[in-house]
């Protein structure tokens, strides 16, 4: 790290603490130099993620969008917010755990309907209407189906 007075590059730390939202270090340093203080930030670097859509095009990953997705299929469901929040921040966890720079959105959308089969059955079904593009009542009964047979 360059002193920003002098230029010179060996220092020393001085103190270090988090900050209030436990996001980053802050670090004061001395100057071996100059002797003249400054304070850094060190955070961790996060990679965006990059999701691979139906028709090839890609977009950041945007975790609002999993949960206004959710917030849709369980409307009127006694599923409350903080249920949908844990589910939006498990997938993002686990997106960012596993180190991956792009991702399909089927993927996601399986990783979704997993978490949506063991907290709410029917927001389960309306997700995956929705999702997997149900074009008709047989559809909709196959899933039903499994979706008792897995119980």
């Amino acid at each position: 790290m360059k002193c920003p007075y002098c230029g010179h590059e060996e220092s020393k730390v001085v103190d270090s603490r988090s900050t209030e939202d436990d996001m980053s270090i802050r670090r004061r340093r001395e100057c071996l130099k100059c002797t003249k203080r400054y304070t850094t930030y060190e955070k961790v670097e996060d990679i965006p993620v990059l999701i691979i859509k139906k028709d090839s095009s890609r977009e950041y990953f945007d975790k609002s969008k999993i949960i206004n997705g959710l917030l849709k299929a369980c409307q009127k469901r006694p599923v409350s917010r903080m249920q949908i929040e844990t589910i939006a921040d498990n997938i993002e966890k686990q997106l960012s755990n596993q180190m991956l720079t792009e991702v399909k959105s089927d993927y996601i959308g399986e990783m979704i309907m997993e978490n949506l089969k063991s907290i709410d059955d029917v927001a389960y079904v309306r997700f995956a209407s929705v999702y997997r593009q149900f074009k008709d009542i047989n559809t909709f009964m196959e899933e039903i189906k499994n979706l008792m047979i897995n119980k």
